[in-house]
């Protein structure tokens, strides 16, 4: 399901009873053959015998997920020589390579199945803390939501270091203030997109760290009458809570009674330890070896803006193979891309223009094109 699966729910249509399904056009599985795994345990419909099993961590969700897919091809051994990617968005950028690297790992030891690693692919994702995170007021400057001489101040006076400023550091704090009244109203996950009120049980992706909440963003939202409101993306997301909750989709999903309670897009409740830790030491151990890497991003997300992996990718000291250029579907220019090589590895760098935190979401069409051109060629 979702926007790369091979259905999608017929929002248009949607009155709160259960919603149809539709066949996506835009589907990945048109070019792949792809295995959507409920990661870390407790979300989706995954579960756990004990209460112990529900606290998780990165290193675990990574293990765990390369047991699955030892036991899932030890099952399918016919598939255990397709060539396999690792993919992921969002928070995902952190895990995406530590369970290639549990692959990596498990293939140097001899591990059955062999799998057949080709790389991985990254969308959005969060990859190093320090970096990703102090890009949200550079972009918001490059995409005109802060003046000039709001961002030349900060700049000065926190150093470059926006996230989770020095508390000590008072010019600092004074210049981030004015941006963070700029931008409090904006939605981060697409800036073109309405400000609404968050959801409960969502995940505003650590956006608190660089500015404090601001309740009065969700007051200015609700004093809007209803007829006015314009329509959130989030309006989208309740089709997918009636139709995971209903029995009689849970049964014929084979779902097995008991194991879960109620069926939540982003659930809370698990216990798990998030780390604020950097993963970039993974891409520079595959960047010594003979790997393909996709990272793509929405160029319009504050959360984490594409300026992030143009930092962080020049930090594994790689050639520009091909510079930076327009790529295009159906003759318009789609995103920019560039290409950069060391030795037997490739990593590919997409922006996806128009698109949010989730690309596909945004951009179904150019998201296709772009990841079958790069399966299938390298080039976009």
């Amino acid at each position: 399901m979702g926007d790369r699966g091979p259905f999608y729910y017929d929002v248009a249509d949607f009155d709160g009873s259960l919603p149809s399904i539709l066949p996506n056009p835009y589907s990945w599985t048109k070019v792949a053959s792809i295995i959507f795994i409920d990661s870390p345990v407790g979300t989706g419909f995954s579960y756990a015998n004990t209460s112990k099993g529900y606290s998780s961590s990165d290193k675990k969700s990574a293990k765990d997920n390369y047991t699955f897919l030892r036991k899932w091809l030890l099952n399918h051994p016919m598939l255990s020589k397709n060539r396999l990617y690792v993919a992921g968005e969002s928070y995902g950028g952190k895990l995406v390579p530590m369970v290639a690297m549990e692959i990596l790992l498990g293939n140097e030891a001899g591990l059955r199945p062999r799998m057949s690693l080709q790389g991985y692919i990254i969308g959005n994702g969060l990859t190093d803390p320090n970096i990703d995170y102090n890009e949200r007021i550079p972009i918001a400057h490059r995409l005109a939501l802060i003046s000039d001489e709001y961002f030349e101040l900060a700049k000065v006076s926190c150093g470059g270091k926006y996230d989770n400023p020095d508390p000590n550091n008072v010019q600092c704090l004074l210049a981030l203030q004015p941006i963070k009244e700029c931008v409090n109203q904006i939605n981060e996950g697409h800036i073109l997109e309405p400000k609404c009120k968050r959801l409960p049980k969502t995940d505003n992706f650590g956006w608190d760290l660089t500015f404090s909440k601001d309740d009065s963003v969700d007051h200015l939202v609700l004093q809007v009458s209803k007829q006015d409101r314009q329509w959130c993306r989030s309006q989208n997301y309740e089709s997918c809570y009636v139709w995971a909750n209903d029995l009689t989709v849970q049964e014929a999903l084979r779902i097995r009674k008991g194991t879960i309670g109620e069926w939540m897009r982003c659930n809370r409740s698990i216990s798990y330890e998030v780390n604020q830790k950097s993963v970039l030491h993974y891409h520079e151990i595959f960047s010594n070896k003979g790997y393909n890497v996709l990272i793509y991003n929405g160029d319009h997300d504050l959360l984490i803006p594409y300026m992030g992996p143009l930092k962080w990718i020049r930090n594994l000291s790689m050639t520009i193979d091909d510079d930076w250029r327009p790529w295009h579907v159906n003759g318009q220019v789609a995103g920019y891309t560039m290409k950069h090589k060391k030795n037997e590895f490739n990593l590919t760098f997409v922006t996806v223009k128009g698109a949010g935190h989730t690309p596909p979401e945004y951009k179904p069409k150019e998201c296709l094109a772009m990841i079958h051109r790069w399966l299938s060629t390298r080039l976009l």
